[in-house]
């Protein structure tokens, strides 16, 4: 008889994993939270509506609903480091201006009504799981993990039905909220730019003008030539501010774009890249100002990229309309390589674009080529009266 060692042999595994016994600590801690949860359900709704009739029943019943938020909330926490389930937490309560109106808004929370349902209807089914999981602990422990994997997937399903976010209008609500913040830190990063190139770049250049026309002007009786000489110096000044001037406005908002529309603009950047560029744009009709000026700074961006980074020979732009999406697709073939953490700015193209229901998609394999597909929104243009 021979013995194979070339096959190792299964690792040993305890009859009760870790997760078995997470389960049947929930199950044997329910009949406390269930006791506890029932009789503030039944004590808050039964003082709210039996002294309705007063001034102070409506009241204290919104703080009841206020109350049993956290109640959800520990039995959202309590289920997520024994069951695992990931459940998001409800927004907060909209601020309400007012005592009647905090009042109207808590007492219509679904989120409190839903957790006071929760707390109501888990007795009966906190005792049926705790002695159901200790007899079987006890008695018929070889069938116990089985048992605590049958009720604690019914536990699952009544945390996910009653004390998840109310519906996806709540969850929508949650990712705006992060969204804004994006939008907010990325319109103070324009603004600090725009401030920084106008101290640094045009407002430095006139202050420069102003002294030298100032001088001109002292030696404008003494020395003539002199003079002519710094006007005509200040003169290239200002062509120069102008200059400027004119690429700070193009970076705030490109003329061309607003008389033109894409194609025209995306064609003046694509002139301006190291690379050449085929740029295509097919849209039948120009799409809201708002979402035209993303679909330009974004390829912009992109193509500043090509020009850095990419040691690209040819790129192209595509630009489409899908129902109701806008398509950006800009592609290199250069090096590839290119990274959403890469310090290259897609991390901040990406976040921009999800910040207006926008996707971002990068495909840049080593050695290229590098594809970047960009999704967002479609709204037509008011129409003009």
């Amino acid at each position: 008889m021979s013995v194979d060692t070339e096959t190792p042999l299964p690792p040993v595994r305890p009859a009760y994993g870790r997760q078995t016994w997470k389960e049947i600590s929930f199950l044997l801690t329910n009949l406390l939270t269930t006791l506890v949860g029932f009789v503030y359900t039944v004590v808050a709704v039964a003082i709210g509506v039996g002294l309705a009739v007063t001034v102070i029943g409506l009241p204290l019943l919104a703080l009841g609903l206020a109350g049993a938020r956290g109640i959800g909330r520990s039995e959202r926490s309590r289920a997520r480091a024994l069951l695992g389930v990931r459940v998001e937490e409800p927004s907060p309560l909209p601020r309400s201006h007012g005592f009647f109106n905090w009042l109207w808004t808590a007492l219509k929370d679904p989120v409190g009504w839903r957790t006071m349902l929760y707390g109501f209807i888990r007795l009966p089914w906190g005792i049926v799981t705790f002695t159901v999981t200790l007899v079987s602990l006890i008695v018929l422990w070889p069938l116990l993990p089985f048992v605590a994997r049958g009720l604690s997937t019914a536990d699952r399903a009544m945390v996910r039905g009653l004390l998840s976010p109310s519906d996806e209008l709540e969850r929508r609500i949650a990712e705006l909220e992060s969204d804004r913040g994006v939008v907010v830190d990325t319109a103070a990063a324009d603004l600090r730019r725009i401030e920084r190139d106008l101290h640094d770049g045009a407002q430095a250049r006139l202050v420069a003008l102003a002294m030298g026309l100032g001088l001109a002007k002292e030696k404008l009786l003494e020395d003539p030539e002199a003079a002519a000489a710094m006007v005509d110096e200040a003169h290239g000044e200002v062509k120069l501010a102008l200059q400027e001037l004119r690429d700070l406005a193009r970076g705030i908002h490109p003329a061309v774009l607003t008389d033109r529309g894409l194609d025209a603009a995306l064609s003046s950047i694509a002139a301006r890249c190291t690379v050449p560029v085929k740029v295509t744009v097919d849209l039948a009709e120009r799409p809201a100002e708002a979402i035209e000026g993303i679909a330009y700074f974004t390829v912009s961006e992109l193509l500043q990229n090509v020009s850095k980074h990419a040691r690209a020979r040819s790129a192209s732009v595509d630009v489409w309309r899908r129902e109701d999406r806008l398509l950006l697709q800009v592609q290199d073939d250069g090096r590839g390589g290119a990274r959403l953490d890469g310090g290259t700015g897609m991390s901040g193209l990406a976040e921009r674009l999800g910040a207006v229901d926008g996707l971002f998609v990068l495909d840049s394999p080593e050695g290229g080529p590098t594809t970047v597909t960009a999704e967002l929104p479609w709204r037509s243009r008011p129409a003009v009266a």
